[in-house]
């Protein structure tokens, strides 16, 4: 039998070295796909450099380099996860936000997502595979960096047409949008306010914020096939941010219950 395939964009971060990690549970190749083929190697070394885990440098935006991506995906076996989780914020405010930022947020946080799909459709198509993209609260509600939030936004609406134009085939493709997750991301604003995390905690029902590990066990759910009547949805793995906030809800309601 041909060996199972999940590849994971953007895996040399945090998040995608957590899912990398976990979808090893259910596939018997993950392939690495990444730009930084440094940090590629890196994030190889952290997760046991077996044959389990394949490094894939690819520039996500580049058509041409998604094309060679694909082509090396191929000997591997096959392709029954696609996990898009590359993507970067830039300007924290649309003031800020100049034309060139624009276009690489969208270039990186939506495009790339289209491109490493059209790649990888007919692999996918075989399998019936399963389509997970890595969206954010951002894509939801207005939280900072309008740019990629508003790539994100695409990013949730691109996981539907994909859902209902290639349910035929039997992919499913769903979205996952996590909220603050500590990650390398963060590391300008954790230190230039080092209580970053403890004041954000506050907005989050569950006063904690997700875990890198949290958005790995949504994207292994949605993969699966326990999932498997599950198509066209976002999953908010984000402590109950887009449920509500306590603080208005007490000032709505001025119930000292919440």
């Amino acid at each position: 039998m041909s060996r199972s395939v999940a590849v994971v964009t953007g895996a040399a971060g945090d998040i995608g070295r957590a899912i990398a990690l976990r979808l090893a549970d259910a596939h018997d190749v993950v392939a690495l796909v990444d730009i930084d083929e440094e940090a590629l190697a890196k994030a190889q070394g952290r997760l046991g450099a077996s044959e389990r885990f394949a490094v894939l440098p690819c520039d996500v935006t580049n058509e041409a380099s998604v094309a060679a991506m694909a082509r090396r995906v191929a000997p591997l076996g096959d392709v029954k996860t696609l996990v898009n989780n590359a993507g970067a914020a830039r300007a924290v405010s649309l003031h800020d936000t100049t034309a060139e930022i624009w276009r690489k947020d969208a270039a990186l946080n939506v495009e790339a997502a289209f491109l490493t799909f059209r790649a990888l459709e007919e692999p996918l198509k075989k399998t019936s595979g399963s389509v997970v993209n890595i969206a954010s609260v951002n894509g939801m509600a207005v939280f900072g960096h309008p740019a990629y939030s508003t790539a994100k936004a695409g990013l949730i609406h691109f996981t539907r047409l994909v859902a209902v134009e290639y349910g035929k085939y039997g992919i499913r493709s769903n979205a996952v949008a996590p909220g603050t997750v500590r990650t390398q991301a963060w590391e300008a604003r954790a230190a230039a306010n080092p209580q970053v995390f403890e004041e954000a905690k506050r907005w989050y029902a569950l006063r904690r914020i997700a875990t890198a590990e949290d958005v790995a066990n949504a994207v292994f759910f949605l993969a699966s096939e326990q999932a498997a009547a599950i198509t066209g949805t976002c999953l908010p793995v984000d402590c109950g941010l887009t449920a509500g906030q306590t603080e208005l809800a007490r000032t709505f309601s001025q119930s000292e219950h919440y």
